[in-house]
């Protein structure tokens, strides 16, 4: 086989599974209303629907890296692969929410091993000169998914029913782990160690900040759970950072951040995906809720704002190998943030949706700009042999805060609204949109610490980006 066949090969496999794993975060939510219905599920419930896939994705993917570089990134691209089908089955057989969330944490557990070593796998299959078209290419598909998932979920619901919305994934799991067993090459990492310690801290910590978030509402942000919750999550990741410190083997090296570039564009990512997912999470549902739309029409009217990343993201990939990746990130947020807080001050129960289309447009334009070049960004600014720990720690970073996005959003959500009118439900999206259109301009700026352009022969000179 070629170099351009395997290349070639190589970025359909990684682009598949790519699109498959990262659709789950968010295709969910346009059959929230339905899912609500059918199981009688509570609000609590329906985000954990969402954060069950989302937490162990985000906990799991620097262990995922680590458990490719040990064991095989092939070897482990299928197991993940296998993991995630099974997951899948399991969620559109789920006789109640509880089983509906457990499996949606096993389809999680699975992504997270898929995730990053579809970007390693993709990056070692590639010449350096084609690699920021390539990197722009699976920055675009993957913002994408998320953005598409709506639509994606829409569609399914309507045309069939919710559990359709897994059972999609099972042959297309079948077709790829076949393939990607006879069609990828095998390739390791230099660590072969697992920071089993810190995998274990890192879950705990992250765990208990995202139930105090999520029950704060229902029980009381004063009340003993929540505060013991939220302490006990944030003394443990506490933990986390002192054993990463001291450990010969850490799952995420901490020197990673002493590199500006790399701190800045992982800030900018965290704060993009909390603002981008909380807001998803709520504007898939005020169609059907408080327009009345059925999940297709819903998922239809997002596309705007979801299309954008097929037209623009391949020209901003191209242009970050020339610009460098700051403008483009940086330009991205900030249409994003002036989109988000647009549809808040227009948004009512009765508005129309022309005036709509228009920041969706521009969220659309944003969001394509920031995923285009971000990934390689982060990966220009680590070692070739350190790629795997730095696709995973990006993407936890990234889905970490779709995490608390959607968590943060609904507090703010319920405190100011709820679901028993169409008016308290646009009386919560209100407030709960402006904050996370604050939250995505605060990673606009953050992204100004990304180095205002990314040499080429940084690739060859690993040292040289030490000192950006």
């Amino acid at each position: 086989m070629s170099r351009r066949t395997s290349m070639i090969w190589t970025f359909a496999i990684t682009s598949v599974a790519l699109f498959m794993t990262t659709l789950d975060n968010l295709v969910v939510t346009t059959a929230l209303p339905v899912i609500h219905r059918d199981l009688h599920a509570s609000l609590s419930g329906l985000e954990w629907t969402v954060n069950a896939y989302t937490l162990t994705f985000a906990v799991f993917l620097i262990t995922g890296a680590a458990l490719g570089d040990r064991f095989g990134r092939r070897r482990m691209f299928v197991v993940g692969l296998a993991i995630f089908t099974a997951g899948s089955a399991a969620a559109a057989l789920a006789p109640s929410i509880e089983v509906l969330i457990l499996a949606r944490a096993i389809q999680g557990f699975g992504g997270a091993i898929v995730l990053p070593l579809t970007l390693t796998i993709l990056s070692a299959a590639v010449p350096a000169e084609r690699r920021g078209l390539a990197l722009g290419a699976w920055g675009g598909i993957s913002g994408l998914a998320v953005a598409i998932g709506p639509l994606v979920g829409g569609a399914v619901v309507q045309g069939i029913s919710w559990q359709w919305i897994f059972w999609l994934n099972v042959p297309i799991g079948l077709v790829l782990i076949p393939l990607a067993a006879l069609r990828l090459k095998e390739s390791r990492g230099p660590n072969d160690a697992l920071d089993l310690p810190g995998v274990g801290l890192a879950s705990a910590g992250l765990f208990g900040i995202v139930w105090g978030l999520v029950r704060g509402n229902s029980v009381g942000w004063g009340s003993a759970e929540i505060v013991f919750s939220l302490l006990a999550g944030a003394v443990v990741l506490a933990l986390f950072v002192l054993w990463e410190l001291r450990t010969e083997e850490p799952m995420l090296p901490l020197r990673f951040f002493r590199n500006r570039t790399f701190t800045s564009a992982n800030v900018a990512s965290l704060l993009m995906f909390f603002g981008m997912f909380g807001s998803i999470f709520l504007l898939a549902q005020f169609f059907q809720t408080v327009q009345g739309y059925s999940p297709l029409d819903a998922g239809l009217r997002i596309l705007p704002w979801t299309a954008m990343p097929i037209f623009v993201a391949p020209i901003a990939g191209a242009l970050s190998d020339r610009i460098g990746g700051r403008p483009l990130m940086v330009t991205g947020l900030a249409l994003q943030a002036v989109g988000l807080a647009w549809i808040a001050e227009v948004g009512s129960a009765t508005v129309a949706y022309s005036s709509l289309v228009v920041p969706f447009i521009l969220s659309g334009i944003g969001m394509a700009l920031y995923f285009a070049p971000v990934a390689n960004v982060v990966l220009s600014s680590v070692r070739p042999e350190e790629e795997g720990q730095a696709s995973g720690a990006n993407n936890a970073i990234r889905e970490l805060g779709g995490v608390f996005g959607v968590a943060v959003l609904a507090s703010v959500f319920a405190h100011y609204g709820g679901y028993g009118t169409g008016q308290t439900f646009v009386d919560g999206l209100g407030p709960a949109l402006y904050v996370g259109a604050g939250v995505v301009a605060a990673g606009a700026v953050a992204a100004l610490g990304v180095s205002r352009v990314r040499r080429p022969q940084e690739q060859d000179a690993p040292q040289s980006v030490l000192a950006a």
